[in-house]
């Protein structure tokens, strides 16, 4: 069995030699290629792919879509499975691979994601959403559709019958996650395969990260709407939990300010993207906007800075 690794890159040197360093410690019992679909980096990033062995193709940036990047780095691959993971996300331990594509040949589903985790450099607020979304216990199958391609795996067959779709500016995995979970096909949730996401985007950037997703998710759910009510409440709600959080966990590395910052510029991005005059169901509004973390979430002792980004080869040559 062969298992692709697709990375859809642009500019990602700062994580991507940590990232194809700890791809080639996995501990597997199969056949593993890495495949970079890049779109126009000017920063050495396919130059250290080439170092690593990774296997280069390209997409125009006039062409880009999230999905059209994936497809064309799909396509290009050979492998039984193809495992997604974006260039800035670098796993966490040895056995990542194994662990996201288990499910994948048990059986057990046709498209599994892993958890990820933040670091002491990410923004405290965005730790606790990675907390909602992957929890330390394993969904397998999961109940929904819901799925993400930073740290994802799909059989083959399974990607040539649906494949992703194009046209989204963003989310292109849980539209496809929902279309194949419809059709019967089970979806995995792994937290044995814990990935570090780093996010160094500026303000405008995290604003329009979530306004892109907010359009992509009106057109695959387009009974979610969000009022400018609905943002102040979840700014003040989620602001004041994190600050709390922050102080019952010790957490001195994200700024009252910028934990206000980030959650400031993540419910306006996503009223903007999401802007009309449907209803929805509160329920619904809830699950996929409010930023509440469980309490047993809350609690994990992840939370602290037990996870440590996986030091850079040449770093390890030091001592």
């Amino acid at each position: 069995m062969i298992v692709s690794i697709v990375i859809r890159t642009l500019n990602e040197a700062l994580h991507l030699d940590d990232l194809l360093v700890m791809i080639g410690r996995q501990k597997t019992d199969f056949d593993v290629e890495m495949v970079l679909i890049d779109s126009g980096s000017t920063d050495g990033t396919v130059e250290i792919a080439e170092a690593r062995g990774a296997r280069i193709t390209t997409i125009d940036k006039s062409e880009f879509s999230f999905g059209r990047s994936l497809n064309r780095g799909c396509d290009f691959s050979g492998g039984d499975i193809l495992v997604l993971i974006s260039g800035h996300c670098v796993p966490a331990d040895e056995h990542w691979l194994a662990n996201l594509c288990h499910p994948l040949i048990d059986g057990k589903a046709s498209y599994a994601y892993g958890r990820q985790i933040g670091d002491d450099s990410s923004n405290y607020s965005e730790r606790r959403i990675f907390a909602k979304y992957y929890p330390a216990e394993s969904m397998i199958p999961q109940k929904e559709f819901f799925c993400n391609n930073a740290n994802s795996a799909i059989l083959r067959p399974v990607w040539q019958d649906y494949q992703f779709d194009e046209e989204l500016t963003g989310l292109e995995d849980m539209e496809l996650a929902k279309r194949v979970w419809s059709k019967g096909h089970k979806i995995a949730y792994v937290a044995e395969a814990p990935v570090f996401h780093h996010h160094r985007e500026s303000w405008a950037q995290v604003r329009r990260r979530f306004e892109r997703e907010a359009i992509a998710l009106r057109a695959i759910m387009p009974e979610l709407h969000v009022t400018p009510m609905d943002v102040l409440r979840w700014v003040a709600s989620s602001t004041w939990k994190d600050w709390r959080a922050a102080r019952r966990h010790g957490i001195t590395s994200t700024s009252k300010q910028d934990m206000l910052r980030y959650r400031w510029n993540q419910f306006v991005g996503s009223y903007k993207g999401n802007h009309d005059h449907r209803r929805m169901s509160q329920e619904l509004k809830q699950y996929y906007f409010y930023p509440e973390v469980t309490e047993k979430a809350d609690k994990d002792e992840w939370l602290k800075p037990l996870y440590r980004t996986p030091p850079h080869e040449g770093q390890q040559s030091k001592g």
